[in-house]
């Protein structure tokens, strides 16, 4: 039987074994509950995190058995540094951060190597002007699955009804590749983009997406795309015909050479979610090749409501996660019920995805569009929940359904990872770690056992069958994993944070 292999980049297999191995960092008594990381990866035979409070700013290197081996002062930044970014190699890093002086935004990189120090003098990559004297992030950084193309983009508008859109390519040297820019006409205020991607060809797109009003769901949407070596832009309209569609995830499938484009959808105004709906766009043909909607059934209803959930409203609270294109031309995608409750305010899906703190909403009031944030992809910590509620919330994340389309957009299989998890005040302790092994994915995420956390493990294979794991040997119960910001560094390893005693501190786990 031919094997549909999950694959989000190139790491090959390898057998699993039922032991596994957690080594924990010590505490660092500077690693405050209120500090924001990103994990850098693994640089060399080292574990590189950031770290930043206030106007503090080091990079931590830990050794195979996450020991600190030295913490390093990034001095060299300046005073008001807006945003910082990582794009990890095997033995280096670059670092690409915005700082702004005087009425001059800078986006300027340094090359950290393996053991955490700047190799390079700063070099400013691009500079923006801006009218302000607030702190303004100007640039939004991408790269390829393959990490051999690098992109910054800025979002600048120009009126009502025209925005500006410039783009600069660089190769994984940094050498500028090309720069362009092109307006993007829009009919109303209302409009709302997707991701944005660029491919391992340095190819660029995203969607366009209207609403027909402040209160409403996706309407219409147009693929834009971009080869790397033109200046001017390829729109795609999309027809919806009888259906309004929820947030919209693209993805590149950089093994065919395609666009995929997965949302849920509607049927009616102010109705329940129905189900699928995905397009396939062939670069090669520059043609849409698939364009599917599949309906849920009962039987798949079941599976994804709450306990004791209506059937009608199961998926009413799912938001798509991940889209995982395969070799042979399918895609898989994830999706997780995630809501909150709050004694003053309801529930509500529209603001989650629209309303304040969602950079998808309006980017142009902002000037950028921002793609680390804590609602797709949870790269970076984010202490305060300064995305989040003001009064007293309850976060409920429940369970996890996968779907594996063939290459002609047709279901395959589905099933669900049931878990039930839920925190007062914070979700960093909820939602799941997706960790790719090649031949099957696995699922990280805390459960609750006689009131504490214990990180849980579940795997589904390339035919949809699911194995769950008994809770993971050698963990310390003294230590709260936070599985959502963790970060895969090899085939079989992934580091995740974890609170202890109101401290930050990290994890290897390997598998």
């Amino acid at each position: 039987m031919k094997k549909y292999i999950f694959l989000i980049i190139a790491l090959g297999t390898f057998t699993l074994t039922k032991a596994q191995k957690i080594d924990y960092s010590m505490v660092d008594k500077d690693d405050y509950r209120e500090m924001n990381f990103e994990i850098i990866g693994k640089l060399g035979n080292n574990i590189a995190v950031y770290k930043n409070h206030k106007s503090r700013h080091d990079i931590s290197v830990y050794d195979n058995e996450m020991q600190l081996k030295n913490r390093i002062p990034l001095d060299f930044l300046p005073d008001r540094v807006m945003n910082v970014d990582f794009v990890a190699y095997p033995d280096f890093a670059y670092m690409i951060y915005q700082y702004q002086k005087r009425n001059i935004v800078h986006c300027a990189m340094v090359r950290i190597n393996a053991e955490g120090k700047v190799m390079s003098d700063p070099v400013d990559l691009d500079t923006s002007q801006t009218s302000g004297v607030g702190e303004n992030k100007i640039y939004s950084l991408i790269h390829s699955d393959d990490k051999k193309k690098i992109m910054l983009f800025k979002i600048r508008r120009q009126n009502d009804k025209s925005y500006l859109i410039t783009t600069i390519l660089f190769n994984n040297q940094i050498a500028l590749l090309k720069k362009s820019s092109f307006n993007i006409q829009v009919n109303d205020r209302e409009g709302v983009f997707t991701d944005f991607l660029v491919d391992n060809d340095g190819d660029f797109v995203f969607g366009k997406c209207t609403r027909t009003g402040s209160r409403e769901f996706i309407s219409k949407i147009d693929l834009v795309y971009k080869s790397a070596d033109k200046d001017s832009i390829k729109v795609v309209p999309i027809t919806l015909k009888d259906k309004t569609l929820d947030e919209v995830k693209l993805k590149f499938d950089n093994y065919n050479k395609k666009v995929l484009m997965t949302s849920f959808f509607y049927k009616q105004k102010r109705g329940n979610i129905e189900g699928l709906y995905s397009i396939v766009w062939d670069k090669k043909n520059q043609s849409l090749s698939s364009q599917t909607e599949f309906a849920f059934n009962d039987s798949i209803r079941m599976d994804a409501r709450a306990e004791a959930g209506n059937l009608k409203t199961a998926f009413n609270d799912h938001f798509i996660r991940h889209v995982i294109p395969t070799q042979d031309g399918g895609f898989a995608v994830v999706s997780e019920l995630y809501y909150s409750s709050s004694r003053n305010n309801a529930w509500n899906r529209y603001d989650y995805l629209y309303g304040f703190g969602n950079p998808f909403y309006s980017p142009f009031d902002m000037w950028y569009y921002s793609p680390m944030n804590r609602f797709y992809g949870y790269n970076w910590y984010d202490p305060f929940n300064r995305f989040g509620q003001q009064n007293y919330v309850r976060y409920i994340s429940e369970n996890i359904m996968v779907f594996f389309f063939n290459s002609d957009g047709k279901l395959r299989w589905s099933n669900a990872i049931r878990k039930s998890q839920y925190d007062d005040q914070s979700d960093s302790f909820i939602s799941y770690q997706l960790f790719n092994t090649g031949n099957e994915i696995r699922f990280l995420f805390n459960q609750k056992e006689k009131r504490e956390l214990l990180l849980n493990s579940a795997t589904i294979d390339s035919e949809g069958r699911i194995k769950r794991q008994p809770t993971l040997k050698n963990l310390n119960r003294e230590y709260d994993f936070m599985p959502k910001f963790g970060k895969q560094v090899g085939l079989r390893q992934i580091i995740m944070p974890c609170m202890y005693k109101n401290y930050i501190c990290f994890a290897k786990i390997e598998f």
